[in-house]
């Protein structure tokens, strides 16, 4: 004798609706989410510079990696302007969180700078300026930076740094190090903050490098390791074709095992009394 199945209780029909609409909703917000994404990318696209300032006898050059998944985008940027008295400013910076917020925090950044640098006597007062800023306009957000200003008259060069990582020099003659300069709090934590400021004469031939943590730093790498990778990168190609050398930095991130974006900027010059 067949028995008949027993008809389909309320009850799973109830799990079957409720797990399509929790289907539907996972489909949405991966599409939210991607729509976020994609927003974040084309925002960052859009405020890094296409190219950077130079002078005879100081080349520059820079690269940027987005992130190994699009959660992470918006957070790294560089710049590099001219500036009124005919020095040049590089900065580099590293935005807290990702996504479009960091993205939209990064361009006024950018923007904040650009705006006090010709009015600031030099870098530590630029990054004192930005960051009662940023501030001002309470975003809740905040990021470290590292600002130049490169005179050609002197042919040297000044820098602050706002808790960002340090740079890495190596000239011609076979010196290099990591900068261990004294450095302030990231923008946008403490009102009226002060950067100290670092002058160098560029005496020697060589190149000086701005790179962002995602560089030196990962699952595979403490910090102390990435930086001593890049420094002896440097000392090899000390004074080499910048954007070659921004290219061979940049293959170090891919040994750190990181999932953050990355950005490098690369400074070649010649020694002072070779300059123009």
């Amino acid at each position: 004798m067949l028995r008949r199945r027993p008809p389909r209780s309320a009850s799973a029909d109830d799990l079957l609706t409720t797990l399509g609409r929790l289907t539907a909703q996972a489909r949405e917000g991966a599409e939210r989410q991607q729509a976020r994404v994609e927003l974040a990318e084309a925002l960052q696209r859009e405020m890094l510079p296409a190219t950077l300032p130079e002078v005879p006898g100081l080349r520059a050059a820079a690269t940027y990696a987005p992130a190994r998944h699009g959660l992470d985008i918006g957070g790294d940027w560089y710049d590099g302007f001219p500036l009124p008295d005919g020095s040049l400013a590089f900065c580099i910076g590293d935005v807290q969180g990702h996504d479009v917020e960091a993205a939209a925090f990064m361009g006024q950044i950018r923007i904040g700078l650009r705006a006090v640098a010709p009015h600031a006597a030099d870098p530590g007062e630029v990054l004192s300026r930005a960051n009662d800023l940023l501030l001002s306009v309470a975003v809740g957000l905040f990021a470290t930076c590292t600002f130049l200003r490169f005179d050609p008259a002197t042919w040297e060069l000044t820098s602050a740094r706002a808790g960002h990582v340090p740079a890495i020099w190596a000239t011609t003659d076979g010196r290099h190090g990591v900068v261990e300069d004294e450095g302030g709090l990231p923008l946008g934590i403490v009102p009226g903050e002060t950067y100290p400021v670092t002058r160098r004469r560029l005496t020697t031939a060589g190149s000086f490098v701005l790179l962002t943590d995602g560089v030196v730093e990962g699952p595979s790498f403490a910090i102390e390791t990435g930086l001593a990778q890049v420094t002896r990168l440097v000392a090899e190609r000390a004074g080499d074709d910048p954007a070659a050398v921004a290219a061979e930095v940049m293959n170090i991130a891919e040994c750190t095992g990181h999932t953050d974006d990355a950005a490098v900027i690369v400074l070649s010059f010649d020694a002072a009394d070779r300059a123009g």
